[in-house]
């Protein structure tokens, strides 16, 4: 069954545009930490298609793509060297990357789910393959590098969006496993899905949208409780 998004060489270079943006930035870390070029063209490679490799490996898909794909790894290769050579100018792209990086999420997160889907997991399974695909590269790069995650560390929206995504795609994949919708149908939704993630993260940075954290509280009831 071939998923949405891989359907035609169009999207198909949407999906390639995502795994070079995502080389572009795992390498920059690196690049920004004072490593040298083995450590920029690894740490591309694992941001592009670490995700990936690892929703594979908990689907039993051997070897994965990111692995054997030989475009899928050049691209994330060819990455490396452009960030390697041209790093000042690609640092001071910061609205050009964050677009880039919102369309690799958004899209990340259908195929993940929608490829889970396809390999027969239920919807929560496919929900969280789905947030790993997004996801996964960058935790491993910035473990690697031993940095905070920017999922932790960003309290902008990112895994939010991610998270709806994953749910919406189940939802319409779903629609068109069972008929209701047409295959066009799906890629047009799927689409969707990936500009309102896209959306999602340019206007949580722009108006400095935030994920509210714990409730601010002076006293607790234990204290209550012993005043008392």
């Amino acid at each position: 069954m071939t998923l949405a998004l891989e359907s035609n060489a169009f999207l198909m270079g949407i999906e390639y545009l995502a795994i070079f943006c995502w080389g572009l930035l795992g390498g920059l870390a690196a690049i920004r930490k004072g490593y040298d070029l083995f450590a920029v063209l690894l740490t591309s490679w694992l941001t592009a298609l670490g995700g990936g490799v690892i929703r594979d490996v908990l689907l039993g898909i051997f070897p994965p793509p990111g692995i054997v794909d030989k475009r899928m790894v050049l691209t994330a290769l060819v990455a490396s060297i452009v960030v390697a050579c041209f790093h000042p100018e690609v640092g001071k792209m910061y609205w050009s990357m964050l677009v880039l990086d919102g369309v690799a999420l958004g899209l990340f997160a259908v195929n993940g789910t929608a490829k889970a889907l396809v390999h027969g997991t239920s919807g929560m399974t496919a929900i969280f393959l789905g947030m790993v695909t997004a996801l996964g590269g960058g935790l491993i790069r910035d473990t690697l590098l031993n940095e905070v995650s920017v999922v932790i560390a960003d309290r902008h929206w990112y895994a939010v969006p991610t998270l709806i995504a994953c749910i919406l795609t189940v939802l319409v994949t779903r629609g068109f496993q069972s008929g209701r919708l047409s295959f066009e149908d799906e890629v047009f939704f799927d689409l969707s899905i990936v500009c309102m993630v896209l959306a999602l993260r340019l206007l949580s940075v722009k108006f400095n949208w935030v994920v509210p954290g714990a409730l601010q509280r002076s006293k607790h009831q234990m204290e209550e409780n012993t005043q008392a």
